[in-house]
């Protein structure tokens, strides 16, 4: 067994004791209340169905407005024959009009306007349900520090963001999203 000084450097212990005697326990995390929220998409990846390995690409959302801000949820996109005609709706709204482009990361700051609700499960456990979405904008990713830059020895800039953002736009394929074309 460890001791906490063999993790913790440099005054790290004494901060962390401090911390620990007024820092209250963070609650359990249950789904987000019902309502509209504002969120950008942070990620879209292909995947399988953990129970039964139904083809899909998962859209994970992230609050970006109001008192659930950073908070999560997801929405499985089902690429089946079945769903097809879903999956095609809800992925026009981000351009995405080829099955190839679902390869390709989707550009960044997408920002929608989201209606969720809450459904149990068979097991009984409450979960949030993507009920619609609608791409409202694109918002200006914030710059990266430590995003490369095309001079040598330079430090990062506040423009590389924007241009590797127009470059990840560009090889994303021919599209639009919310009148930005990519």
């Amino acid at each position: 067994m460890g001791r906490l000084t063999d993790i913790l450097r440099n005054g790290q212990a004494e901060r962390l004791r401090a911390a620990w005697g007024t820092t209250e326990a963070a609650g359990e995390l249950a789904p987000l209340p019902p309502g509209e929220y504002i969120a950008h998409i942070v990620a879209g990846q292909l995947e399988n169905s953990k129970t039964n390995a139904t083809p899909g690409y998962k859209l994970t959302f992230r609050v970006c407005e109001g008192q659930f801000t950073g908070r999560q949820f997801w929405h499985d996109v089902w690429l089946t024959e079945a769903a097809l005609s879903m999956a095609k709706r809800d992925l026009a709204k981000l351009g995405v009009t080829s099955l190839e482009q679902l390869e390709q990361p989707l550009p960044r700051g997408i920002r929608c306007a989201c209606k969720l609700v809450r459904r149990t499960g068979d097991d009984g456990a409450e979960y949030n349900r993507l009920r619609s979405f609608v791409v409202v904008g694109i918002d200006e990713p914030e710059a990266d520090a430590f995003a490369p830059t095309n001079e040598p020895d330079a430090g990062p800039r506040l423009g590389d963001a924007a241009e590797l953002d127009a470059a990840t736009m560009a090889r994303h394929g021919q599209g639009e999203v919310a009148g930005v074309p990519f």
